[in-house]
């Protein structure tokens, strides 16, 4: 902001003449950085991502043999992160969010196991996995049909990261201070459908398809992180097909 009396002028012009103090003038030189290197050009960012939505009855759903969890139970489930975690290391998870659209509005597909427990497809990434093509294999074994036609997932980008500072439920958007070695790393996705597709859901799930404004701050009906989806995908445009 320019000042708009003339002694104010006249000091910002004195300062600019002087060269070194002050701001620099547009389209100077850029200047070092704190390591003596200077700032790249800036780049061109789209602001406007779009993501193409298609209807929900463009996609046919059938089904394939139960998926069961690795673990009988959570404090099993933990107690497998804790033998794994002194052999490799942190665990590292993926997930993807397939995104439809119903009425108008966008619906997120979820795994539904029994009443009352929802998840996104995903899992864990075997050691030295790739993050993009564990996420295609988990998705092949979850919802991957079954009549040998391959199924093409597009990996659109990165929509939030989750971390497990110990060996318990809690997850968080970030790492906590006093956590130098989390012990889970879960990496959201979102997944860009074509414009049909047929899903083979495991018999003992349910694929449903939940509107944003319903997981929109109800952690207590789906969790922290599928609550938090409406936030996350809020920065893009979605176009309904």
């Amino acid at each position: 902001m320019t000042a708009t009396s003339s002694t104010g002028m006249k000091q910002d012009s004195n300062v600019n003449a002087g060269g070194g103090h002050g701001w620099p003038r547009r389209g100077s030189q850029a200047q070092p950085h704190l390591d003596g290197s200077k700032f790249p050009p800036s780049q061109p960012v789209n602001v406007n991502r779009p993501i193409n939505l298609y209807p929900l009855t463009n996609y046919t759903f059938g089904t394939k043999e139960p998926l069961f969890e690795k673990d009988p139970s959570v404090p099993a489930r933990f107690q497998r992160m804790r033998e794994e975690f002194e052999k490799i290391g942190m665990r590292r998870s993926v997930e993807g969010v397939l995104l439809v659209h119903e009425h108008g509005l966008p619906h997120v597909l979820l795994l539904q196991l029994g009443t009352t427990f929802f998840k996104l497809p995903g899992g864990e990434l075997n050691a030295g996995e790739d993050e993009v093509e564990g996420l295609k294999r988990l998705l092949t074994e979850t919802l991957g049909r079954q009549d040998g036609i391959k199924q093409d997932w597009i990996v659109e980008d990165t929509i939030g990261n989750w971390w497990r500072p110990n060996f318990e439920p809690p997850q968080y958007p970030y790492i906590p201070p006093h956590i130098t070695k989390p012990k889970e790393h879960k990496k959201l996705f979102l997944v860009q459908l074509g414009e049909k597709a047929l899903f083979a859901v495991p018999k003992n799930y349910k694929l449903v398809a939940a509107p944003l404004f319903e997981l929109y701050d109800n952690s207590q009906g789906y969790g922290p992180i599928i609550s938090s989806l409406p936030q996350s995908l809020c920065r893009f445009s979605f176009i309904y097909v």
